[in-house]
């Protein structure tokens, strides 16, 4: 049997997508970040990937709308706060959802973080063009372990040393992902 290199591709992107989500959830919750998750048409196309555990008090949604500010994630947002928001994105079909998400939230005046190690795309050309497309309309384009940085602001915080901990027991993936995912 000969695989299909674009399938072989696509399954790579999404396995180190994955350990940076992974990565972001685990620091989402030392740093008490709220977590906002849907999926597209699970139905169809089947729920969250199993290797993502979601901390309970996270928001879930199915959607089928390809952008993920649906009506109940918008009145999710509105309900914890009416301000804006720093939002950062991770996700699969860049050019797509991500994309749609990342254009609405900014238009809705967020400021939207893109991790680019934590987004990817079956189409390897996609994503470039799509992460470009989203720094010009305003979105930071960083890394994880970039915006987890900028999360902190400081390492005198008292989540600083277990953050620091799980960037040192990432580093191997992040490394991975970064390498495979961040030229844009």
């Amino acid at each position: 049997m000969v695989a299909n290199p674009a399938l072989l591709y696509a399954v790579s992107l999404l396995s180190v997508s994955i350990s940076t989500t992974q990565k972001v959830l685990k620091a989402s919750a030392t740093l008490n970040i709220p977590v906002y998750a849907t999926t597209q048409n699970a139905a169809r196309l089947g729920s969250l990937c199993s290797e993502l555990t979601l901390p309970p008090a996270a928001f879930e949604a199915d959607k089928t709308a390809f952008s993920m500010l649906i009506p109940s994630l918008r009145s999710a947002l509105t309900a914890a706060s009416p301000s804006s928001y720093q939002i950062a994105i991770v996700g699969i079909e860049t050019h797509v959802c991500v994309t749609q998400t990342t254009l609405d939230l900014l238009a809705e005046g967020h400021k939207v973080y893109v991790l680019a190690d934590g987004v990817s795309s079956c189409n390897e050309g996609e994503r470039g063009v799509a992460l470009r497309r989203l720094e010009r309309e305003g979105a930071i384009v960083t890394t994880s372990e970039g915006w987890l940085y900028e999360c902190m602001g400081d390492a005198s915080i008292k989540e600083f040393k277990s953050i620091a901990g799980l960037v040192k027991e990432t580093k191997a993936s992040t490394t991975d992902a970064v390498q495979t995912l961040c030229k844009i």
